[in-house]
């Protein structure tokens, strides 16, 4: 007979987002005529810009053409979009990076669940807490997370705590570990990591034989010039780190599905014996070749453009509008007597819950006291517990009508 996968049955019921929808429908069935403005919103609400539009109708004229069709495409991308990455993404920064080191997918979540397939099941793994909960159950799902206690924390990772006594900068671990999850701007708390703190990370790495998995699919809203917007920028990060990005957040690709993954070819891991040390890149080319059919035509042309003059001063306004409402949350909020961390170069900001409540608490009070709804933290791990995540992506009339309902509701 078939027998499942067992590993899914450690994973909670429902994932953040369901539960959080699950009680924002059962509010308006009881509050029928109550407007719900969500602060939570994990999703962009600007409009694609106009050189991503153009690009896109061009692509669909191709394929109504017979010398313009297109059919499968490289499982790694299209050699003009890796090439336009590595031109505008990395060579201004001082990267180096050869386009066959770029893998294009369908947006970050993918690859960030399925990264670990290079690697054994048993390998030991830290995360920074809180973190997207996508590092987590991934592999939870293989079976490299262990078993579960009742604060949520599973036996074979490594915590590494983000919180206000260490300035949310997290501390290496005590003791050596095979994988490293970083995510940085950091989703939920918003917060960045300087040079100095990420040369750290890479130290570490290089001198415990550790890999590193760089979450950084938020650069594009760092304002900080010296905040670091790839870890190829810290000096031999190249042997030890893999890097994840997507247009999902950067252009409002949400829902046209495009991102990439960099695996240099300096990156290399051990055989069982430890005889021998293998690049990954090409591991993880035979992988996506045989389980990935590529990402469409059309969202890679749609890509490329976002690297044209045109498409980058679009996407920069539309991040800007973004980081416009962040700013209004943090400012008001602030002055509202709340404790508010990040929204300075991340759209995510990191809300201390007032007189010690739970994050739960917090969001059912918020949800019935001001029609506001926000993402509780502690469902991104148990030092999220006692704060809430909210996000700059709503519309603006939406931020400021939610943070009016927040101001009378305190008062």
């Amino acid at each position: 007979m078939a027998l499942i996968n067992e590993h899914y049955l450690k994973l909670t019921k429902n994932y953040l987002f369901a539960d959080i929808a699950k009680r924002v429908n059962a509010f308006k069935v009881s509050h029928k005529n109550a407007k719900v403005i969500s602060l939570g919103i994990g999703d962009v609400t600007q409009p694609l810009c106009p050189a991503v539009i153009e690009a896109m109708h061009k692509a669909v004229e191709d394929m109504g053409t017979r010398d313009g069709f297109h059919g499968y495409g490289p499982e790694q991308g299209y050699p003009w979009l890796r090439e336009a990455i590595v031109k505008n993404d990395f060579l201004p920064r001082g990267i180096h990076l050869s386009p066959d080191e770029i893998f294009i997918n369908d947006g970050a979540k993918s690859d960030t669940g399925n990264i670990g397939d290079l690697v054994r099941w048993d390998n030991s793994m830290a995360v920074t807490d809180p973190i997207y909960p996508v590092y987590i159950d991934s592999n939870v799902m293989n079976g490299r997370a262990g078993v579960v206690n009742e604060q949520g924390e599973w036996s074979n990772v490594c915590y590494l705590p983000c919180s206000e006594q260490n300035k949310f900068v997290p501390s290496l671990p005590d003791h050596r570990v095979d994988m490293i999850y970083l995510c940085y701007p950091n989703n939920p708390t918003g917060m960045v990591i300087t040079k100095e703190e990420l040369r750290r990370w890479v130290n570490y790495a290089l001198k415990n034989d550790a890999i590193i998995f760089y979450d950084a699919a938020y650069h594009a809203y760092i304002q900080d010039e010296d905040i670091p917007h790839s870890i190829y920028e810290i000096k031999g990060a190249r042997k030890v780190a893999i890097e994840l990005h997507s247009y999902s957040k950067t252009a409002g690709f949400t829902g046209l599905r495009c991102g990439y993954t960099v695996v240099p070819k300096e990156l290399t891991a051990a055989t069982m014996d430890g005889k021998q040390r293998l690049p990954l890149n090409p591991m993880w080319l035979r992988r996506q070749s045989t389980k990935y059919n590529g990402t469409s035509y059309i969202s890679q042309r749609a890509a490329e453009a976002t690297y044209t003059p045109e498409g980058q001063q679009q996407v920069k306004e539309t991040i800007s509008y973004y980081m416009s409402n962040a700013h209004l949350m943090l400012e008001t909020l602030t002055r509202l007597g709340f404790t508010v961390y990040g929204g300075e170069n991340a759209p995510y900001l990191w809300m201390k819950t007032p007189n010690g409540i739970s994050s739960w608490q917090f969001f059912d009070q918020l949800l019935y006291g001001a029609q506001v709804v926000c993402t509780p933290g502690v469902g991104f791990g148990p030092s999220g517990e006692g704060f809430v995540r909210l996000t700059s992506f709503g519309y603006r009339e939406d931020c400021e009508e939610a943070l009016d309902r927040i101001s009378s509701w305190q008062h």
